[in-house]
């Protein structure tokens, strides 16, 4: 009985670190196709030697790589990883499968502190006012996610059906959207243009002054939620349930408000708001190791999240072509098929 029990742990262990190495090739794989295609395509071998500081057939393409495409695939990577588990952990804390950055109203908010500080300062996400401006943005955009999902909460607290707390979220996202609606009119052309081309989202625009400010922020939301693994897991029993097993349910709710709110407000202010992946990229996880073991699903999260954010980004530059298409469409077209499976996969259920 012990060998028989011992073999089943072997297997589901050598199974799922089986699927992380093969997550971990599709990251550098997919990073390294983000680096070589483009309307410029530079080859895989000067791709390598540019990497490792050697020189390039023509020092156009270390421009290229390092200046641009290098600083954006670091850039997508951060943010797949970041929405992916921020979508993550709030499917867990309101127990529910279609919650998200994006549905309940949380880049909604981060939006809204970006609208406020880019229509009426004209500050921009490509460093116009330098570092000190680039906090500003994470600043605004986190507190105004931090602000929305903590209405989100309290509303939770009220409602007990999931349907009406997506609901909620919904109107919440059309009245920040009113909101900015107003600001519009009474802007000038050049800082509306700005916020519009924000909302379309890209990697693209995140400069290396940039990371040094969104990288750090990123990796402190991740650092704050992977504690939290074992948390989730009691939160999943219920939250009385979990109070009975000792939990501290209030003291996990606000880290994990701080850590959503981090993620997903620093990703909206450097990127825009990106769409379907914070919603996405669980299903897809737990699907794929067949578990709700979040000791397992944060690490496949940061992956999955960042590997579709590159490839989402790949196809946005349609390789070859000088037309680049709306980040959030093509997200959309990742985001879409899933969640629909998941609609029908419950309504079968």
């Amino acid at each position: 009985m012990l060998l028989r029990k011992y073999k089943f742990h072997l297997r589901l262990f050598t199974r799922q670190h089986l699927i992380f190495l093969t997550l971990l090739s599709a990251l550098i794989f997919a990073f390294l196709l983000n680096l070589g295609f483009g309307s410029v395509h530079i080859p895989m071998n000067e791709v390598f030697s540019i990497l490792l500081g050697g020189e390039s057939e023509k020092a156009s393409w270390t421009n290229i790589i390092l200046k641009f495409r290098l600083p954006k695939a670091l850039t997508a990577t951060l943010a797949g990883a970041a929405l992916g588990v921020s979508g993550l952990q709030m499917q867990t804390l309101f127990r529910n499968a279609l919650a998200g950055p994006f549905v309940l109203g949380i880049s909604s908010g981060a939006s809204l502190g970006v609208a406020l500080l880019v229509l009426t300062t004209g500050a921009t996400g490509a460093g116009a006012l330098g570092i000190i401006g680039d906090l500003s943005l994470v600043i605004a955009a986190s507190l105004g996610a931090g602000l929305a999902l903590g209405l989100v909460l309290v509303v939770a607290r009220c409602v007990q059906d999931t349907m009406q707390l997506l609901i909620l979220g919904l109107l919440f996202g059309y009245a920040t959207s009113a909101l900015v609606s107003i600001l519009l009119q009474f802007s000038e052309t050049n800082n509306i243009q700005t916020y519009l081309q924000w909302t379309f989202g890209s990697f693209g625009g995140v400069t290396w002054t940039q990371i040094l400010v969104l990288a750090p922020v990123v990796i402190l939301g991740l650092a704050v939620a992977i504690p939290l693994s074992k948390s989730l897991n009691v939160l999943l029993l219920g939250e009385s349930y979990a109070m009975s097993l000792g939990l501290a349910v209030e003291r996990t709710r606000f880290w994990l408000i701080m850590s959503a709110s981090i993620l997903a407000g620093t990703i909206t202010a450097f990127c825009g708001p990106i769409a379907f992946l914070g919603v996405s990229v669980p299903h897809l996880c737990r699907s794929l190791f067949n578990t709700s073991d979040h000791r397992v699903l944060v690490p496949a999260v940061t992956m999955m999240g960042a590997i579709l954010a590159v490839v989402a980004d790949l196809v946005s530059q349609l390789p070859g072509n000088q037309l680049v298409l709306p980040l959030n469409s093509v997200t959309a077209l990742i985001g879409t098929p899933v969640v629909s499976w998941l609609i029908l996969r419950r309504r079968r259920g």
